[in-house]
This record gives C-alpha cells, structure tokens and sequence, in this order.
C-alpha cells in the first residue's frame, strides 16, 4: 500500500468536501474482535449496551474511564469513506484504520456538531441510531503505522480536524442492525 503525502492528500480536499450532507452511504462495517484483528461484516449489530457486537472496544477501556461513563463517548468510531479510500486501497487495507463505521457523509464538525444523531439503516427494518460525541477522534501510532505520518499530520491538521478527517467518535443510542450499502441519514 503506497504511502501518500500531505500534498497529494491535500489535492483531494473538494472531494473530500463535497461528501453528502443529509444523507450519504454506509459502505463499511469492520469488527476489532482483538487487538490486531480485523473482520469485515456484511452485517452487524450495534446495541446500546455493547457497541457493535463482538468488537473489543470496551476490553479497551481503562477502569477509571468504564467508572466515570466516558467509555461511552467511544463506543464506535465513524471514519470517512472518502478519506480512507485516499488513503488505502481495499476493504482489508481500509479495514488497518480501526475504525468500525465507514461512511460517504459529511462527518465535519459544521455538518454533525456534538449531539448530532445519525440513522444508519431503514428504521422500519431495525437500522441503529447513533450519536456524535465531543471527544476527538485522532490518529494513533498505528494510524500512523499502516498510513504514514504525512497522513497522520494531514488528519491532524487544523483543516483536517475540523472536517474530522481521522473520524469521530459516537455511542449508539438506539440498537439496530447494520449492513454496508445502507443509508446513513443526519436526523
């Protein structure tokens, strides 16, 4: 997987930009059954309790942060389709970011302020809803890893920050099933 720089990243900002505001795509849903693991889902299930079922985000909790509820500000991490398919190739290289929802939507802060609900799915067939949290969403040493510090830095950046270009992260407040190929609506 070719590395990019800030530069060639820096190019792709329109499109980046032009991600849908009110309705857009989810086209990813990745499992972290373990540290290092990944599992790509035809379909998953997020549940207000767990996450998304079967993923270790809550093993990866500390103590402190389980006691004081801010486990739940990181339930489940939403990453741009658009950044990510910059940055890697295929569904298992995209999959390397950790991330456990990847959508074509406008994920900015503009867009979906702290509280911001989104639909993923058809209601009327059990979709989920979820909620964007205040806690930041940055790259990590292993983002940086797979995808190389110009990306990291370009995430990282104050444009890239504010149009959460590395993700965010959310709780799911209402339990639903979830499937690449379905909507993911601003409510």
């Amino acid at each position: 997987m070719p590395l990019r720089t800030a530069d060639e990243l820096a190019t792709h900002l329109d499109h980046l930009r032009a991600a849908p505001t009110e309705v857009g795509t989810l086209d990813l849903v990745v499992r972290r059954p373990a540290n290092g693991q990944r599992e790509i889902l035809l379909e998953g299930e997020l549940d207000e309790a767990d996450g998304l079922v079967g993923d270790n985000w809550l093993a990866r909790a500390t103590s402190r942060a389980v006691a004081e509820g801010r486990h739940l500000k990181a339930q489940v991490t939403v990453m741009s389709s658009r950044m990510i398919a910059l940055l890697a190739d295929t569904d298992a290289e995209r999959a390397l970011a950790g991330d456990q929802l990847y959508v074509d939507l406008d994920i900015s802060h503009t867009n979906l302020p702290a509280g911001t609900r989104i639909a993923l799915g058809d209601p009327e067939d059990g979709g989920a809803v979820i909620e964007v949290s205040d806690k930041p969403h940055t790259g990590c040493a292993k983002f940086t890893r797979h995808f190389g510090q110009e990306a990291v830095g370009f995430v990282n950046s104050e444009q890239g920050r504010e149009l959460r270009l590395r993700g965010l992260n959310a709780r799911v407040v209402r339990s639903g099933r979830v499937r690449p190929g379905d909507r993911a609506r601003r409510l």
